[in-house]
């Protein structure tokens, strides 16, 4: 079976209430703790983020997942009865059980689909692409739905500004559908990596079965976020610019011949400073970190999404999107728009 596979539409959603950073020096002055828009600024990139109010079902996990896929099938002229497979990325599910990708795939009424979740934090999009192009590869899917989402905002320690500076929510979503190997137009190359044992670089103890949340361990937010900072930055410096090096070099493409650079959004200091390892300019670089934040498994979907509809990213173009996440988790894809 000669197939290939081929981003075909790409769609996004973030919930209505903006919140910035002055939003959030008001809010951290309530418990005692200081910050400053300049602070945030200058150690992240961010002036602000969308937050989630859960309790309007039309900005839970699946319902900005719903939107982001109704946008991308439309720009692939695709309807819900189309896709056979939805692989739904997150760490910030509607429920444990059932998977969110169920609660989506009725929310779209795409009857034919079967649909899973997979988690692999903020590398979930690339992971769910590439285990997407595997499947289209080997003629088992003709049209699969990926879908990176999240509401980490249910997640964040507010009293923890090392963390809630940091993280947003939205959604993003890509069609890949089946293509002649011959294409130009495809996902050229992909490259995975993950290490366990850098689990606890950002990790949230309570919540799985190894750890109910009791009230004491509410109490003390283990069913929030926790991160060491100074060393993920170290680590994710390195694992986003060998990820997108491999990538690159499985299709011997020279770093200058790259047309666009979709990194993902955690922190602005990281992004300037692989790009400057790649010896990539800025301006090649998309950037929605600004406006969005961290939105984990939908940064890239999301700011792929801006580019092409904003016309940056022109048909005929090689993209290299690269991320890395908990767990570790890392990966990068290239691919010709």
């Amino acid at each position: 079976m000669d197939y290939a596979a081929r981003i075909t539409g790409t769609g996004s959603a973030f919930p209505e209430t903006r919140m910035t950073n002055d939003d959030i020096a008001l809010k951290l002055t309530e418990v005692g703790l200081k910050t400053s828009d300049q602070w945030i600024r200058e150690r992240t990139g961010i002036v602000e983020r969308r937050i989630s109010d859960v309790n309007n079902s039309a900005e839970h996990n699946s319902s900005l997942g719903e939107r982001a896929a109704q946008m991308a099938l439309e720009m692939a002229g695709r309807k819900p009865d189309d896709i056979d497979q939805i692989i739904y990325a997150t760490c910030s599910p509607d429920t444990i059980i059932p998977a969110t990708a169920c609660w989506l795939q009725s929310k779209i009424k795409a009857h034919n689909a079967w649909a899973m979740d997979i988690n692999a934090a903020c590398s979930g999009f690339v992971y769910g692409t590439v285990i997407a192009e595997q499947f289209i590869r080997t003629g088992r899917s003709k049209t699969v739905l990926v879908i990176g989402a999240e509401v980490l905002s249910q997640f964040v320690n507010w009293h923890d500004r090392t963390i809630c500076i940091l993280f947003g929510d939205g959604a993003g979503a890509a069609i890949v559908e089946r293509e002649s190997a011959k294409s130009p137009q495809r996902i050229i190359s992909s490259h995975l990596v993950s290490d366990g044992r850098l689990s606890e670089l950002l990790h949230v103890p309570a919540g799985g079965s190894n750890m109910e949340i009791t009230p004491e361990r509410y109490a003390r937010s283990m069913h929030k976020m926790r991160m060491n900072g100074k060393e993920i930055f170290k680590v994710a410096v390195r694992t986003l610019t060998e990820c997108a090096l491999r990538s690159l070099e499985q299709w011997g493409m020279r770093v200058d011949r790259l047309d666009w650079f979709v990194p993902h959004q955690a922190n602005l200091r990281i992004i300037e400073a692989v790009a400057n390892r790649l010896g990539l300019p800025m301006d090649r670089v998309v950037v929605n970190l600004d406006r969005f934040g961290n939105t984990s498994a939908a940064t890239i979907p999301t700011a792929l999404d801006e580019a092409i509809r904003d016309g940056r990213i022109q048909p005929g173009q090689t993209v290299l999107v690269d991320a890395f996440g908990a767990g570790l988790t890392a990966g990068g894809f290239l691919f010709r728009w």
